[in-house]
């Protein structure tokens, strides 16, 4: 394994974990495209940074980029706050005209300068180790590295100190207000952080990548906990693994590394969907169906329970009448019958059917008359 190797896949781990950690309150918050809406609208603060210092490496540029960022989320809050539109409906407004404003500055003013598109997009993680930091005349190693390291350092600093002031302000804004301290200014300190967070790995691996790996592991963990501390975490590990094994994969096909580690996550989060226990898809579908037998085996029983004592209906609840009479399937109609039996809810005798304790018991329970302690 060469050095660079090394390096990019050093890099990518950084980047995923500092974007992971704003990215699980910005999914908590109900606010994933906001920083899609950063990634694109400092555009405008990069251009008019470079107009300024003439130096595309100036630090400056990253500072007018992140301050760009902010200022997407106050006019996202202000066109939001007139009441007239969604959150939605204002990040689809103010970040393409951000993001055109920078097209227009750089086809307009700077259309001799390298400010490469597909990079800005895609990002290529590939080239991040030709970036150096150099310290008199001493090669330090990628300048991503370092940037990215700082950021991630602030982040889990800021995670340390105010851990309880985010968390109370995610949940509970009136419970923030009412302890003493401003849901606003945490509010602005987090897109702050998410802000610079997308501006220090913009040159490293795209404005696409960035979104993928500050969204999609913490959306995959909320799929899988509901404990705070253990979503962090689990963002976190996803954001690394895709990381990693999405270079190696990368490595393998010859393949766009970005592109590959995109594509992990993607896969990742369609299997936690599929798989994730309690919230994924199977589950929620084994869900549905356990409550649609127990709704109709709840509906047999009632049946039942209403002409068990009228001799005059008999028929009511003989065998070959009860399978049609609620307008089943045969095979629907034997499961829930069986089921009934199996659960010693039901009685034949002669071809009647008697509904016993335990089922008039089942029907007390989902009529909430009685305390829960049947099992089926």
């Amino acid at each position: 394994m060469t050095s660079a190797q090394l390096e990019i896949q050093a890099i990518a781990v950084i980047v995923a974990i500092a974007c992971a950690i704003p990215g699980t309150f910005l999914v908590l918050r109900k606010m994933s495209m906001i920083s899609d809406a950063i990634s694109h609208s400092i555009l405008p603060g990069i251009v008019l940074g470079f107009f300024l210092v003439q130096d595309l490496s100036s630090p400056f540029l990253v500072l007018l980029a992140a301050f760009t960022g902010v200022l997407t989320v106050v006019l996202v809050e202000m066109v939001y706050k007139t009441g007239l539109v969604k959150e939605d409906t204002a990040i689809g407004l103010v970040f393409p005209a951000l993001f055109s404003l920078g097209v227009i500055l750089i086809s307009r003013f700077a259309d001799d300068i390298h400010l490469d598109t597909d990079a800005v997009l895609l990002g290529e993680i590939a080239f991040a180790p030709f970036d150096r930091l150099f310290f008199r005349q001493t090669n330090l190693g990628p300048k991503s590295l370092y940037v990215m390291g700082a950021i991630l350092m602030v982040t889990l600093t800021l995670l340390f100190l105010f851990f309880k002031e985010l968390k109370i302000s995610t949940f509970d804004q009136e419970l923030a207000a009412s302890l003493g301290f401003s849901p606003v200014i945490v509010h602005y300190v987090l897109m702050s952080v998410t802000s610079i967070t997308t501006v220090g790995a913009f040159n490293a691996v795209g404005a696409i990548l960035v979104v993928a790996l500050m969204i999609v592991p913490a959306a995959a963990a909320y799929l899988l906990t509901e404990n705070l501390r253990k979503m962090i975490l689990l963002a976190v590990l996803f954001g690394v693994f895709s990381a990693l094994a999405g270079y190696w994969i990368a490595h393998l096909l010859d393949a766009s590394i970005s592109g590959s580690m995109a594509s992990l996550l993607g896969i990742l989060f369609i299997m936690v969907l599929a798989f994730a226990p309690g919230k994924g898809l199977l589950a929620v579908m084994a869900r549905h169906g356990r409550q649609k037998r127990e709704f109709s085996l709840f509906t047999f029983l009632l049946h039942l329970q209403n002409h068990a004592n009228d001799s005059s209906s008999a028929d009511e609840r003989k065998v070959g009448h009860l399978t049609g009479h609620f307008n089943w399937k045969k095979k629907q109609a034997d499961r829930i019958f069986s089921q009934a039996l199996k659960n010693n809810m039901i009685t034949v005798d002669n071809q009647l059917v008697e509904i016993t304790p335990k089922g008039g018991l089942f029907i007390a329970e989902t009529l909430g008359t009685a305390p829960h302690s049947t099992a089926i």
